[in-house]
Order: structure tokens, then sequence, then C-alpha cells
């Protein structure tokens, strides 16, 4: 009767895997479904080449300006006449922030020139302009 007492309690030890795995699956495609919709925000363009470029720390201020002339901030279409008051308010909620402009390769260099004169007076000194493979 030992023999049947003893073997019942390996049965009883063995724990079932099933269910773990299931909600790992579940997990997995909950994961690879919510990420295939993550859209990126901004404009297409194409970057300037530059041999000079270098890395920066990552700004919390974007603002795009594609080749026909549209500027982008904060995923909405901005006037020129617009960006100081929109660089303000975004720089009373983070005061260290620092503005990056996206600018296309065919993008005309005035335009991008005001968007800058904009931001500086909105009283931003760190400006980046994206260039090369950043």
């Amino acid at each position: 009767m030992a023999r049947r007492k003893h073997s019942s309690v390996e049965e009883e030890a063995q724990i079932d895997m099933t269910p773990m795995l299931d909600i790992v699956f579940i997990l997995l495609i909950f994961f690879i479904v919510t990420t295939s919709f993550v859209k990126p925000s901004g404009l297409d363009y194409n970057k300037p080449e530059a041999s000079q470029a270098t890395k920066k720390p990552s700004a919390n201020i974007f603002i795009g300006v594609s080749k026909t002339g549209v500027i982008m901030m904060e995923n909405r279409q901005v006037d020129v006449e617009r960006i100081t008051a929109n660089v303000e308010r975004m720089l009373a909620e983070a005061p260290e922030a620092a503005v990056l402009i996206q600018a296309d390769q065919e993008a005309k260099h005035g335009l991008v020139v005001k968007v800058m004169d904009n931001v500086k007076a909105a009283g931003v000194d760190k400006i980046s302009v994206s260039a090369g493979d950043e």
C-alpha cells in the first residue's frame, strides 16, 4: 500500500505549464498587434547630407518643415507667425527644452530661417537642425 501512496504524491507534484503558456502567447499577440498600429508622427522628408553632422541629445520640441512649406508642431499644421507663441507655451511646461528643426532637403531656406528666428524670439537658445543620418 505504501507504493500506491508514494506514486500518487509524485503525480501531484507536477506543475501544469499550459495556462502560463497561454497567457504568454496572448500577451505576445497583444504587443505585436498594438505596436503595428503605432504611426510615426511628423512629415516625410529627405534630410540634407552634412559631413560635420553630430548626434545631439533628444530634443523636447520638434518642428518639421516640408518641401511644400508646411510647418508641423505637435502633429498639427502651424503658421510661421504662430511658432513663437507655441514654443513659449511649450517652454512654460518644460523650461530646459531644446528645439529640433527637421527640414526637408528641398525646403526653402528662407522659411527655415524664419522658423529659427521665431524660435529664437521665444527665448530658446538650443536650436538644432536635423541633417545626415540622425
